[in-house]
């Protein structure tokens, strides 16, 4: 006798959703919070302002204005052979008080002979920092 042919017995095994399966109201609740961490992280444009409106916004900035000098704005204008003051006051059209910091005027010292006549001049406009307390 022959052997008797049997069909393949299908859908045996019970379905089951793959526990990712983004139907599933967990991976659901994932998803946005992904979403929301992207939008999050997003890099947002903001027009620039025209540099012409500062003083419209700030009216704190009036003259006589106080410039902090430091020691690459004297060397700038000892190589370029300007004069301070009246540099600052051409910049800014207005009226300027330079103030050079105890800390700027010792660094001029350290730096030696070439820098004597920028301390000389400098040191009526000294004004005690407040760095190291």
């Amino acid at each position: 006798m022959g052997k008797v042919k049997k069909t393949k017995k299908f859908a045996l095994v019970k379905r089951m959703l793959n526990p990712n399966d983004i139907r599933l109201k967990e991976n659901q609740a994932k998803q946005q919070k992904k979403e929301q961490d992207l939008k999050e992280k997003a890099v947002r444009r903001v027009a620039p302002v025209a540099s012409s409106l500062f003083l419209a916004h700030n009216t704190s900035l009036v003259p006589p204005y106080r410039v902090l000098i430091d020691t690459n704005f004297i060397n700038f204008s000892l190589q370029n052979k300007l004069e301070l003051i009246s540099g600052m006051m051409d910049c800014l059209y207005a009226k300027c008080i330079p103030c050079v910091t105890d800390c700027v005027m010792a660094e001029l010292e350290k730096l030696g002979h070439k820098y004597r006549v920028a301390l000389r001049g400098l040191e009526l406009f000294s004004v005690r920092c407040y760095i190291f307390r």
